[in-house]
């Protein structure tokens, strides 16, 4: 990532996903705010200051916030902010930094969690069993070894469409105390009977699912884009990126209801779809990343962009 000087400052080894739509999409110009919602290894706000914007960059992991301490001392039209992003209505307003012209999130684990062992996101290497993004509250280990076999079943499928998640969860249980990412990974092996030879891990999803429910991600999302609807001024622009289905369903959900395309009697907004105003509107159909780029970076191969500009109207009041 970032570490001491001016070379660090200008250089990141993490590339990130779509940037090049994604700054299409915000369209920053000299004199805007925009909000990087994600900030991570910092690729989206070193491409909005190029721009000659400002960019308030919220994240609430201490490694990413402690690497980007340097570019923040450096940019002057950068604001670095700890927190989780569906507080970013309430953080700008403390700091009278509404409203923006932009918003983006890049939603999920980043690379530069993944790549580090320690922080127990991935089973490619051995390491505790923590997936915590902000490093507080509940661990992975802490969920897996205290939870009812029921409720590791439910997140299990939920979360990460396993299909067998009750006999995951029964080997899970049986196999406590689980301390590393390696034990949990062969526990889901063998209660799938994988082999080494198959190319798709069923670990993954077991992965998957245990991540977003430690972090709350899915809960996160939803009130990031609420907070979001709140902050953008008229013409503001917003752009997600996601990378899997769960995710992608809920931003497209909902900006399908705030730009005024739900179904009638729609059973996420039956009253807000009939009575306010549309918030949004969609201005592109969704982005995935081209040959070349997934050649060159393949965790884009499953990358989602969905873009929409702010309208005039006022915030919807949820049902």
């Amino acid at each position: 990532m970032r570490g001491k000087g001016d070379r660090a400052v200008s250089v990141s080894p993490h590339v990130p996903v779509l940037l090049a739509e994604v700054v299409a999409a915000l369209a920053p110009a000299p004199g805007e705010r925009h909000v990087d919602a994600t900030f991570g290894a910092g690729g989206y706000t070193r491409a909005i200051l190029a721009t000659g914007a400002a960019v308030v960059a919220f994240d609430r992991d201490p490694d990413a916030l402690a690497e980007g301490a340097a570019l923040a001392e450096a940019e002057p039209n950068l604001t670095l902010v700890a927190s989780d992003f569906s507080r970013l209505d309430r953080e700008l307003d403390a700091r009278d930094l509404a409203p923006v012209d932009g918003v983006t999130m890049d939603i999920g684990v980043s690379s530069m969690q993944l790549d580090r062992a320690e922080r127990g996101f991935s089973f490619q290497s051995d390491g505790p069993l923590d997936m915590r993004m902000s490093r507080e509250g509940e661990s992975a280990a802490d969920f897996l070894n205290n939870a009812e076999e029921s409720a590791i079943a439910d997140v299990l499928y939920q979360y990460g469409d396993e299909p067998k998640s009750r006999r995951v969860a029964r080997a899970v249980v049986a196999a406590r105390p689980l301390e590393t990412t390696a034990q949990f990974a062969a526990v889901v092996r063998r209660a799938l009977g994988h082999r080494p030879h198959e190319k798709k891990d069923p670990a993954t999803r077991a992965f998957q699912a245990v991540r977003i429910h430690v972090n709350r991600e899915l809960e996160e999302l939803e009130q990031g884009l609420a907070a979001a609807e709140r902050v953008l001024k008229p013409g503001g622009r917003l752009a997600i990126v996601t990378f899997h289905s769960l995710e992608d369903r809920m931003v497209k959900r909902f900006l399908r209801d705030r730009s005024g395309g739900a179904p009638a009697g729609s059973r996420h907004a039956p009253v807000a779809a009939a009575m306010q105003a549309p918030s949004f509107e969609i201005t592109a159909r969704a982005v995935r990343a081209g040959e070349a780029e997934v050649a060159a970076n393949p965790r884009a191969r499953s990358a989602t962009l969905r873009v929409a500009r702010r309208t005039a109207a006022a915030p919807w009041q949820e049902a």
